[in-house]
Order: C-alpha cells, then sequence, then structure tokens
C-alpha cells in the first residue's frame, strides 16, 4: 500500500521463458539454426558432372590398356632374360645373299653364348648390317655390328653420346675405344673392308676375346 492508501501492484518481468496459465514459468527454448541449404545441381550440370567423371575412367583404362602390354613385353634385362643361345652360323648362312658377303659367325671359348642374331636391311639411311648379341661366361652383353657400308653418320648414330676416351690393340688392330654415360664400352674398328662396332656391359678383356676372334675370322 502506497501513504495514501492505495494498493501497488508489482509487475514483475523475466527475461526468457513464457508463464503459464497456472503461474509457473516455463525454461527458454533454444531457438533452432536454421540448416545450411544443400547445393541442388541443375539436370544439365549432373549430367556434365558424370560425363567428367566417366571420362576420367575410360582415359585410365586407354592408358592402362596401353602400358600393360608394354611392361609383359618388356621384360626386366637381366642375364636371365637374354639367356638363350641361337645357331648363329646358321642365321648368318642363311642371310649371306641378303648381305652379299659371309656374315660373322666367330667360334668363341666354352661359356660364350649368343641370344640374338639378325641380318638388318638398309633403311632410310641405305646401309644394312649384321649384328650379333654374345653373352660372356660372366653374364655379360656384348653386341657386334658388322656392315661394308658405313658412313660417319651412321657410325655415330650407333655410338649415340659415347665419347672417345683412348684405344686399344686388338690383333695388331687399333680399334677406338669410347665411353658413354650409361657404363657401356664401344670398340670401333676398319677391318678388310669392313666396319666393325663392339658395344656392352662386359670387361674389356672379354672385349679383347670377341674382338680378337672377329679380327682372326675376317683374316
Amino acid at each position: 500500500m502506497t501513504p495514501g492508501g492505495r494498493p501497488v501492484v508489482v509487475v514483475r518481468l523475466w527475461d526468457s521463458g513464457a508463464v503459464g496459465e497456472n503461474g509457473t514459468v516455463s525454461e527458454p527454448q533454444d531457438t533452432p539454426t536454421a540448416a545450411a541449404p544443400k547445393p541442388v545441381l541443375t539436370p544439365k550440370q549432373a549430367k556434365r558432372a558424370n560425363s567428367s567423371v566417366i571420362g576420367m575412367l575410360i582415359a585410365v583404362a586407354a592408358t592402362l590398356g596401353l602400358v600393360v602390354p608394354v611392361i609383359l613385353l618388356n621384360p626386366t634385362h637381366t642375364a636371365e632374360t637374354y639367356a638363350r643361345n641361337v645357331d648363329v652360323a646358321t642365321i648368318a648362312e642363311q642371310a649371306e645373299d641378303a648381305a652379299g658377303y659371309p656374315p660373322l659367325a666367330v667360334p668363341l671359348p666354352d661359356g660364350w653364348t649368343s641370344n640374338f642374331a639378325r641380318w638388318n636391311g638398309g633403311g632410310a639411311d641405305g646401309v644394312a648390317f649384321w649384328e650379333v648379341g654374345y653373352l660372356t661366361p660372366e653374364r655379360e652383353f656384348i653386341q657386334l655390328t658388322q656392315t661394308d657400308a658405313a658412313n660417319p653418320t651412321w657410325t655415330a648414330q650407333r655410338t649415340g653420346t659415347a665419347q672417345p676416351s683412348g684405344q686399344r690393340d686388338i690383333e695388331s688392330v687399333t680399334w677406338e675405344l669410347l665411353d658413354s654415360e650409361d657404363g657401356d664400352a664401344y670398340l670401333t674398328a676398319e677391318v678388310e673392308g669392313f666396319t666393325l662396332i663392339l658395344n656392352g656391359t662386359a670387361e674389356l678383356a672379354e672385349f679383347d676375346v670377341l674382338g680378337g676372334a672377329v679380327v682372326n675370322e675376317l683374316r
């Protein structure tokens, strides 16, 4: 009551909540946060997205189709890969008519084998040649190349980036020695009208054996 006898009405406010019919106050309710709208692709956008994925899968499959056969057809070049022995003399005899001279089929000591022998007809450069691949007793590789139609350009192509590093005498023939960045050695010489190239991974002492057999065969 006020001093004048008038009643005082007290109003009490709450910051949150609500007053029920029975005078109770309910707890404030959290306002739910609106969920972020999900992007909706139009039919054209969805079609383009699917096309991109399908195109990528097709490209991957095509790449694998090209790479896998190459890997299967080109195994690691180890001694075991080359471990087969061909009849060089028979193949040389068969190639003689095409070559116009007897291709080299040299006798070598026990332990030497050959993994290929073939005649290569003249290509765009016009230089035909005979080549034989040998495995030494130490299971290292040396290739013999023989031609009677060499020119400086062809010889440079056959030796690649190998650089001259000296000379080596084999059976009274002076061979030019070249070394390549990948570790292969090259020996080149002119003997009895033929250009000869030996190249491979073997020790030079094994080059001497093959080179000596070649020189003796030509003489």
